[in-house]
């Protein structure tokens, strides 16, 4: 019943352990709510509430882009660190590595955008960030390609740690995965459905990172020596294949806290499955040749590559969710949970996640994509299962963190008030830029037609909302991580554990 306790004495955090994993957490609010200010300001420029120059817009929107993917990765690392460290030996030095190349990653984009005047978004699609028109110059956007060649390797070098750690104890990354139970034997329950899920984020984010390096290295070669030019269609297919992993690493990163925290909070088991172990081995297949799916309308893609994309399309975003979501409500059904911050949290994240995959396999299918990709329903689709689906999730461990350190697991009036602007304005937040999508308003416009600003200003109050919950989650979970640790371990069982 170990799983059961609601804070196990090995997960306590002592030392360097702890401060580093403070760190993660405090930088993760801070930028969460310094980027969410930025998206605010967007929102409200296109509402003209505010006048924010074209060329200004372009710079924040690439900061804005760039940021909260970076961030989201930088917390679903610190999720996947808590837990996979109880099962392997994890080396503490990989996981400091990783965030001081994250900040020294973070500081060269900062500078290239805000120094350098780089704003040629986060995609960096060849040849623009070498033109610059003269808003930027060369140096700028190798900068910023610096920045993101540094939180790669720093990504790397924790993924290979943990992958070593890994290997030590299950012997290959295959068995670790669970491939050996796929079709027949007794399927060992112990087996962590940690191990699996970060199995599957080291295979293929390790995949989609490297093809990013290659790209910035060949971008930046480019820049330094322009006589060597690159193939255009290529160049894009290895952004696309790196942005859309890095992305997608976050949620299953990020699932991972569902997987540990739910059955605590319920007072019921959630034990590993065939179908669990089936539905990893297909995403870790299917996340990795999906990725054509956001190029579709280039006309110039082979065609068997836009064939991959809309099939996969469809079968991508189910099999992990599916699972998830099945084992989720029956571990919730007739449990007695009590709904503290973690629980409403974890609940959160799973409709967040469903229900942005709904609008993202609407886009994937090509008939679709050409009149929605280039429309506001895509910042719709992946803002849904970002804000309200993988911040959910590192929001649901940030809190049971806190409460471990209290010894109650938080539920107070303000949480509630916090979480309740927080889900309501990101529900407004989300639909707006659907609506604005099915309006066929296009993305990426700083400027927008007097016809358009209805969506925009309805968007930018649920933008308000959402910056003021996170603005209240930033301060109750930077105060709960500064509290001193109890004195002894605390072991609560079932519901009565999570009672607040």
């Amino acid at each position: 019943m170990a799983a059961l306790t609601l804070f196990p004495p090995e997960e306590r955090l002592a030392g360097g352990e702890r401060a580093t994993f403070d760190c993660y957490l405090v930088t993760a609010m801070a930028l969460f709510v310094l980027m969410m200010v930025l998206g605010l300001t967007m929102r409200m420029s296109q509402a003209t509430w505010v006048n924010v120059d074209p060329v200004l817009f372009y710079k924040l929107l690439s900061m804005h882009g760039a940021g909260m993917v970076g961030t989201a990765s930088l917390a679903t690392t610190a999720v996947m660190w808590f837990f996979l460290r109880k099962c392997v030996g994890l080396h503490l030095w990989a996981f400091v590595g990783n965030y001081v190349l994250f900040m020294l990653g973070a500081l060269c984009i900062i500078a290239s955008i805000f120094l350098g005047g780089y704003g040629a978004l986060w995609t960096f699609l060849y040849p623009l960030p070498i033109l610059g028109f003269g808003l930027w110059s060369p140096h700028a956007a190798a900068l910023f390609m610096l920045g993101y060649l540094l939180i790669g390797v720093g990504s790397l070098l924790f993924y290979f740690d943990a992958a070593a750690a890994i290997i030590k104890v299950h012997g290959n990354l295959g068995r670790a995965l669970g491939l050996q139970w796929l079709f027949g034997g007794n399927i060992d329950p112990g087996h962590p459905k940690t191990v699996v899920a970060s199995t599957m984020v080291i295979i293929a984010n390790s995949l989609g990172i490297l093809a990013g390096a290659v790209v910035l290295v060949m971008s930046l070669i480019s820049i330094f020596y322009p006589q060597i030019t690159l193939d255009a269609l290529l160049a894009k297919n290895l952004i696309y294949w790196f942005g859309h992993m890095y992305i997608n690493a976050t949620i299953y990163m990020g699932v991972i806290a569902v997987y540990e925290l739910l059955p605590r909070y319920s007072g019921k088991p959630y034990p590993i499955s065939r179908p669990f172990l089936w539905s990893w081995a297909a995403s870790t297949l299917f996340v990795i040749i999906v990725f054509p799916h956001h190029l579709m309308i280039d006309f110039a893609q082979p065609r068997w590559l836009t064939i991959t994309g809309q099939v996969v399309s469809w079968g991508a975003g189910f099999p992990v969710f599916v699972v998830t979501m099945y084992g989720a409500l029956a571990n919730i059904y007739r449990s007695g949970i009590r709904w503290t911050m973690p629980a409403r949290l974890m609940v959160l994240s799973l409709f967040g996640w469903a229900a942005g995959i709904l609008p993202a396999i609407l886009d994937g299918t090509i008939r679709n994509n050409l009149v929605l990709h280039n429309t506001q329903w895509v910042p719709g689709h992946f803002h849904f299962y970002l804000l309200l689906g993988v911040v959910a999730m590192v929001l649901a461990l940030m809190f049971h963190v806190i409460g471990s350190r209290a010894e109650a697991a938080p539920n107070s009036g303000s949480d509630r008030v916090g979480f309740g602007l927080y889900v309501i304005g990101g529900l407004v937040f989300v639909f707006a830029f659907l609506d604005a999508g099915h309006l066929s308003v296009a993305r990426r416009m700083a400027t927008h037609l007097p016809a358009w600003t209805s969506t925009d200003k309805v968007g930018s109050l649920g933008a308000a909302l959402v910056v003021l919950g996170m603005l209240y989650f930033a301060f109750r979970i930077t105060g709960g991580l500064l509290r001193s640790p109890p004195p002894r371990a605390v072991s609560h069982a079932g519901p009565a554990g999570a009672a607040g």
